[in-house]
């Protein structure tokens, strides 16, 4: 989807088949149906959308996306709807796990519609090995000895790369939502689900057999069954999953009371920047408003907390607990002595999100920035208002409100956790 009406070639992250299948589901848990010919008509054109992504995004078909803008709009060293200054192309980590994103959504919706209709398990074969190879390119590469990825095992963290061709590539190493967005591709394969599509199966147990060194090196599992006998299609296995959470659940860089930032405090006093041609570019913590004028200054991803971007976190480690369930614990927060599985941590998210909007002893609320009207004036008060996104540190609300897209978000979270 393009982003805005004065350029149509910066695109939105690709969240329609997720949107569908939600839809799917909700009006089946709702009322008991399954609307398989709207389920089956999204499809079709999700086809055509995904492989205009393939071929536009993916230039060099190396499964390592470009994708621009993206939606976050200063979250970067350059703007990344026009050339880099320093030459070569932006690989970009969370374009190419948006991609990995939508192929597991495209898998789910095919593995769904052949339910009744067998011609779709080999679409759902294809959006698996797809996958696949998105994964491995992310890591891995072609397998050259001297090419970089986009995983920096020292840091333990995913990051952006501009790339001047074959092994000259130079990672920017921003700890951002770029490298937690890694965690949005999680899909458990259901055991019962896989039983009743033998084509599909075949070509699964086929891979676990003679590509398995391609699979296991760089996913969660292919051969390891999860609780229930699941499996678990993700970008991290086990050890990178555990690197990553111990950044994200660390409260001196991404948690905060309020949520998940969108960049690591840790830059507050370690920026990054880089000197090209002369000029000076920049990246540090900023928790508030932005002091950027980039996309007209009217957003921030330096630091505040976003809605979306946690909601759609917290659902990959609730699909991930899926898989490991109890017995995989993480510290959280880190440094606190207390451990959590998966699920704990994502209601811990939940509650932290929460309290942009709960009063505190003092009858006030996070969001409202310490306004004596909003939190006490009895005309007021009651009149909750949803902002597009909330200061990193203190929860104060900024940008557009009425948000009321996203920010709604947070009615789902409260019917989730009470």
């Amino acid at each position: 989807m393009y982003r805005y009406e004065w350029n149509f070639g910066d695109v939105n992250p690709p969240v329609h088949a997720w949107s569908t299948f939600r839809v799917f589901k909700i009006e089946r848990k709702m009322y008991g149906r399954e609307d398989f010919d709207f389920l089956e008509r999204c499809f079709q054109k999700l086809l055509m959308n995904f492989t205009w992504w393939v071929n536009r995004k993916d230039v060099e078909g190396k499964n390592v996306f470009e994708g621009g803008f993206l939606g976050l709009d200063n979250i970067g060293l350059f703007n990344r709807s026009e050339p880099l200054p320093t030459g070569g192309t932006l690989e970009q980590a969370d374009s190419t796990a948006w991609m990995a994103f939508y192929c597991l959504q495209m898998l789910n919706i095919s593995m769904e519609l052949a339910k009744y209709r067998r011609t779709y398990e080999d679409i759902a074969t294809k959006f698996f090995e797809h996958f696949i190879l998105i994964s491995d390119a992310m890591t891995f590469r072609m397998g050259e000895k001297d090419e970089a990825s986009l995983w920096n095992e020292e840091d333990g963290f995913y990051y952006d790369a501009i790339s001047w061709g074959g092994p000259w590539t130079q990672q920017l190493c921003v700890r951002s939502l770029v490298g937690l967005m890694c965690l949005y591709p999680c899909l458990t394969l259901e055991p019962e689900l896989v039983e009743k599509l033998p084509e599909f199966r075949k070509r699964l147990e086929w891979f676990m057999k003679n590509r398995c060194d391609v699979a296991e090196r760089n996913m969660a599992s292919i051969r390891k069954r999860g609780k229930s006998d699941r499996l678990l299609l993700s970008l991290v296995n086990e050890e990178r999953l555990k690197r990553i959470l111990a950044r994200m659940l660390d409260e001196s860089e991404f948690l905060s009371d309020h949520g998940i930032r969108s960049l690591s405090k840790f830059h507050k006093d370690h920026p990054v920047s880089m000197d090209v041609n002369g000029q000076t570019f920049k990246v540090e913590y900023v928790p508030g408003d932005s002091d950027s004028g980039l996309f007209g200054g009217n957003s921030n991803w330096r630091g505040p907390i976003w809605l979306c971007v946690n909601f759609l976190l917290i659902e990959s480690l609730q699909r991930a607990y899926l898989f490991y369930g109890p017995g995989f614990t993480v510290e959280c927060p880190v440094g606190s002595g207390d451990y959590m599985h998966l699920g704990q941590v994502a209601e811990e998210i939940q509650h932290r999100l929460q309290h942009l909007f709960t009063r505190n002893e003092e009858g006030r609320r996070s969001i409202n920035g310490g306004n004596d009207t909003f939190d006490h004036d009895p005309h007021w008060r009651e009149y909750i208002w949803f902002y597009e996104f909330f200061d990193g540190d203190t929860g104060r609300g900024l940008g557009a409100t009425h948000q009321c897209g996203w920010t709604g978000l947070m009615a789902r979270l409260i019917h989730d956790t009470g």
